[in-house]
């Protein structure tokens, strides 16, 4: 019969994102430096500086629960920061390349927000009220990064990816709204018969 516990599941895990942080600290600038929007470097830049935090957090976790700080493989993390890495050299040098930065970095940050969430909830539930704490502070960070990496998306990283240049957007109606069906897919304008026919 297989003995272990909610103790036992959380520290695996923990030991999963304390090696997860440690290879986004090594893949963030690689990323910072292919951000051609000041903005987005500059994001990338300051989540950099958080996860080295988050690192540094994270072995205060282990000692909450008096066990040694050890990671153990993410292979998540590794795929995720593979693509990442692909999207990267593929996208380099294009008009998408800002956009294409925020999508690998969202699906890690996404991750990471499920991740610190069960963490959280699982520390709370084993009494340990200081590891809850250092977590919840850990998993505002991945929440607010994912809502900035969102924001730079909306503002126009996403509209810039579309490669059109100042003359095809001169008559381009307001960006839509997020949420709101593609202009191509919009009802058509009520025309007569013999005009929708020959459409």
């Amino acid at each position: 019969m297989n003995t272990k516990t909610l103790n036992d599941l959380f520290l695996d895990e923990l030991a999963d994102m304390y090696d997860s942080e440690g290879r986004i600290v090594k893949a963030l600038p690689k990323l910072a430096t292919a951000a051609t929007c000041p903005q987005l470097k500059e994001a990338i830049e300051a989540h950099l500086k958080q996860s080295r935090g988050h690192v540094i957090k994270l072995q205060k976790v282990f000692q909450a629960f008096d066990v040694k700080a050890v990671g153990k493989t993410c292979e998540a993390t590794v795929g995720l920061l593979a693509e990442g890495n692909r999207i990267t050299e593929d996208f380099a040098g294009s008009p998408a390349i800002n956009a294409a930065l925020i999508s690998a970095a969202q699906k890690v940050e996404h991750y990471e927000i499920a991740s610190y969430g069960c963490l959280h909830e699982w520390a709370g539930l084993l009494g340990n009220q200081e590891a809850a704490l250092l977590l919840q502070e850990i998993l505002d960070d991945e929440r607010a990064a994912d809502e900035l990496l969102t924001k730079l998306a909306r503002d126009g990283k996403n509209t810039e990816a579309l490669g059109r240049g100042d003359e095809d957007q001169s008559d381009d109606p307001a960006p839509r709204k997020p949420g709101s069906p593609p202009r191509s897919l919009s009802p058509a304008k009520k025309r007569g018969p013999a005009r929708a026919a020959a459409a």
